[in-house]
């Protein structure tokens, strides 16, 4: 009997740096950056990054729900993001860059709206938990040169993720505060 891998699909702005969260764990069986969620069919990144296309940049996960459930999976996702922001991520804005979670089934519709619930109830945030989650969308692969971006340009990629603020904003929202 062949194994049943299930998807998860999650934006979390800029698809480079959503990679690398999920990429190379124990029943993970492959990570691709794209497009979801917008009205054009096989768009590129030129026209996504214009903003008009409608489309997320997302990162879609095929993975073994029996060795990495999608509860882990969306405790990964929701410290990758800045879950108030509906302008984009960081540096990054407009619609391509905003947050979602896209379900491919009941339970991951349930199982993400009560992540986002405990999210909004855990005293993190000032402000209103935004990120939507939306059902999957038609899912396209980006361009080869944005897949595994950062091993492909690993200087880059730690300069997008400083830069941006990424970083800033993980380590001081989402980092356990240990007391002495």
């Amino acid at each position: 009997m062949e194994k049943q891998y299930e998807l998860a699909t999650f934006a979390g702005g800029c698809f480079w740096c959503m990679v690398k969260p999920f990429d190379e764990l124990p029943g993970i069986h492959g990570v691709l950056s794209g497009y979801a969620g917008g009205h054009v069919e096989n768009p590129t990144y030129e026209q996504v990054k214009t903003g008009t296309t409608g489309h997320y940049e997302v990162v879609q996960i095929k993975f073994d729900p029996d060795v990495f459930p999608y509860e882990k999976l969306l405790e990964l996702y929701w410290p990758q993001i800045d879950p108030t922001d509906d302008g984009g991520q960081f540096f990054d804005r407009g619609p391509q860059y905003r947050t979602a979670v896209f379900y491919h089934n009941e339970k991951q519709r349930e199982l993400a709206e009560r992540s986002k619930l405990d999210v909004a109830q855990s005293g993190r945030f000032t402000k209103s938990i935004v990120t939507e989650i939306l059902p999957a969308a038609p899912f396209y692969v980006a361009e080869e040169h944005h897949q595994h971006f950062y091993k492909k340009n690993p200087e880059k990629y730690k300069q997008e993720r400083t830069e941006s603020g990424r970083e800033a904003f993980i380590e001081e929202n989402w980092q356990e505060k240990h007391t002495k």
